[in-house]
């Protein structure tokens, strides 16, 4: 498979680079990956992402791909057999669901950076019921419930991966509450695409990166995953 050239620009535990780390794994395509400071990133990387964010695929050392749906999309594309469906239709509901998934990466990183405890509620509950929700259309909807490997599963990893990690009585996440997702997270976490798209010092990073921030939340969670690590 004679591929391009393909430097993903990554901050270790962002959830959003994690996706295409998995989807590149997952397609056993060779890449540089590069890891950058987003609190002080290099200049190069400024003048580089349109948006300042991660990741960023820079593809044959000239363009310059961002947004985590879309580089996927363009792994997928380039690494036959493609995960995304042929049919128009099926795209769109792939990319819908992705979309909805990207709601939900924010609503677990707003509980996880609460500042205050009422703040911590509210997006429990905004986080349960976006979980709650996605449990429900797994009954309904194929896309979700497909049994092989998807873009929409890269997209859900991370989510899972860190909710199985900040166990909590006061997390948006019970494995008994949501048995359709959390046997899709048992699939998940045995892949070497998924269980290989974080440092292997990942827990102690997360800490490290609450800890930064201020409030109720991140004061909460940084000891557990200390004793975690």
């Amino acid at each position: 498979m004679n591929l391009p050239h393909l430097h993903l620009i990554s901050f270790a535990i962002c959830p959003f680079v994690q996706r295409s780390v998995i989807t590149l794994k997952y397609k056993e395509a060779p890449f540089e990956l590069s890891l950058i400071d987003l609190a002080d990133p290099p200049d190069w990387f400024r003048t580089r992402s349109p948006l300042g964010k991660v990741p960023l695929l820079i593809v044959d050392h000239d363009t310059v791909l961002f947004e985590s749906a879309v580089i996927n999309e363009y792994i997928d594309a380039i690494t036959p057999p493609a995960l995304m469906a042929t049919d128009p239709l099926e795209q769109a509901r792939t990319r819908a669901w992705i979309e909805y998934l990207s709601e939900q990466t924010f609503a677990q990183y707003h509980w996880m950076t609460a500042a205050t405890e009422d703040a911590f509620e509210l997006a429990r509950h905004t986080a349960a019921r976006g979980l709650e929700r996605l449990e429900q259309q797994m009954t309904q909807d194929d896309r979700l419930a497909a049994p092989g490997f998807s873009l929409i599963d890269a997209t859900l990893a991370p989510i899972l991966m860190r909710y199985a990690l900040l166990e909590d009585p006061d997390s948006p996440w019970e494995a008994e509450a949501f048995p359709r997702l959390a046997a899709r997270w048992d699939q998940l976490r045995e892949m070497p695409a998924v269980r290989d798209s974080v440092p292997t010092d990942f827990a102690a990073q997360l800490a490290d990166y609450l800890r930064q921030q201020d409030g109720f939340a991140p004061a909460h969670f940084a000891p557990q995953l200390d004793a975690s690590a």
